[in-house]
């Protein structure tokens, strides 16, 4: 009998647990902000190391995510589509760029905010955009270059 009771109340605490990683994975992967967010578009030259799920920040902090990329057929640029927090407004004259966490981190895109009084509304693009820069490319070019 003892058995049993302590055998319900290991299973009550890994239920327990396991709701609370459930909720945790929602609450940091924004699930729950369906009508809180609005939509921009950025069309970068090189969009490697980013992917849908991927962190958009300004000024280091957290206003949104990729939502979803796809390659333009005319222009060849990976046009990417930003989920932002309704709460930041964007100005039409901001930068947007892919930079690296570190030398080892993972990418991100980060937002620049320009000095425009006007701002990007839903749907909008914003133009001024920088790709990924690769470090083998770099690399690569540092080596070649310092032969010459």
């Amino acid at each position: 009998m003892a058995n049993n009771i302590a055998e319900t109340i290991i299973g009550a605490v890994v239920l327990v647990a396991a709701g609370g990683f459930i909720a945790y994975a929602a609450q940091t992967s924004d699930l729950g902000s369906g009508g809180n967010s609005y939509t921009l578009d950025a069309a970068f030259r090189s969009a490697s190391g980013i992917g849908p799920g991927t962190d958009v920040r300004m000024s280091g902090v957290k206003i949104g995510t990729v939502a979803s990329m796809a390659l333009d057929p005319q222009t060849y640029q990976a046009v990417t589509t930003l989920a932002l927090s309704r709460d930041v407004l964007v100005p039409e004259d901001s930068d947007a760029k892919i930079s690296a966490d570190g030398l080892l981190g993972g990418n991100y895109v980060s937002l620049t905010p320009g000095g425009s009084e006007f701002m990007l509304e839903e749907g909008d693009e914003i133009l001024n955009t920088q790709g990924s820069v690769s470090l083998l490319d770099l690399l690569i070019s540092f080596g070649t270059g310092a032969r010459e």
